[in-house]
């Protein structure tokens, strides 16, 4: 999970100054709340919104936990404590299971989808996130049963297109084996030669970038005629979605990564409901 600080930050965003209208309004008493689904779906963001609740003295019960499949109307979280704290965390918390749940579920609908075709085919991230919101959603492409891929530019080389304009495939790989020795070393490619070419090089990874199922198809029959195929792990990415990912985890693919994971969210549903 990711530090209080990080979270509190949001707190911080969201009443510089407190909440005014709580404070103004409702008197130091106790309450309970509710937290629930209002659909279906894979929930996410429970253990940073019970972080928050507990930190302004907050009582809270789970009743279900990060990663598991929820129906409208589940109880999420049950809580008791300051009626004024509740309210003050109430939208941050509600905002952070949302945005995360909606990643959960998108990536376990997709990834049922992808292995239906190809049990050996996962589904990942891409650094196609919100700024300032990457650890959140990458913990929520894994809660939904897909792989996270890069953290950031830091953590794996992965040589693209624009590196390519200014170094030779062959050239980018060889400098990136020597300043890399422990590392996996991926490579964007557009078209059969170069994957081929990349392959012999010495990748690890071959990324086949905006390749049509057939397109791919070819690529890994070259492959597998050069004697290519078993040192790499092809991965697949550029303009899948929803509607043609089975093609595409048909064609033999070990990774198919999707930036619309992350940049494209489709906010899962909750409320929070306070109980007399």
């Amino acid at each position: 999970m990711v530090s209080l600080e990080y979270l509190l930050k949001f707190i911080d965003e969201d009443a510089p100054f407190g909440d005014v209208t709580s404070d103004a309004i409702i008197p130091d008493i106790t309450c309970r709340a509710e937290i629930r689904a209002e659909q279906d779906g894979v929930i996410a963001g429970l253990a940073e919104a019970r972080a928050l609740f507990s930190h302004f003295g907050v009582e809270i019960q789970e009743k279900t936990r990060d990663g598991m499949t929820v129906k409208a109307g589940d109880v999420l979280l049950e809580l008791s404590g300051p009626a004024k704290k509740i309210l003050l965390v109430e939208r941050t918390s509600l905002n952070i299971i949302g945005r995360m749940s909606g990643i959960a579920t998108q990536t376990r609908a997709l990834t049922d989808m992808v292995q239906a075709e190809n049990h050996h085919c996962r589904v990942a991230g891409t650094r196609k996130t919100c700024p300032g919101l990457r650890a959140l959603d990458k913990k929520a492409v894994v809660l939904g049963g897909g792989d996270p891929h890069r953290t950031g530019l830091s953590d794996g080389v992965l040589i693209k297109d624009n590196h390519l304009v200014l170094v030779p495939i062959s050239n980018a790989i060889a400098r990136a084996k020597a300043a890399s020795a422990y590392r996996k070393i991926e490579i964007e490619v557009e078209c059969t030669q170069d994957a081929v070419i990349a392959a012999r090089a010495g990748a690890d990874i071959l990324l086949l970038d905006n390749m049509t199922p057939d397109g791919v198809r070819k690529t890994i029959g070259e492959l597998e005629a050069a004697g290519l195929r078993q040192r790499v792990t092809i991965e697949l990415s550029g303009g899948i979605a929803e509607g043609t990912i089975r093609e595409y985890a048909k064609a033999g693919a070990d990774l198919i990564s999707l930036g619309a994971l992350t940049h494209t969210v489709r906010n899962f549903s909750v409320t929070l409901e306070i109980l007399k």
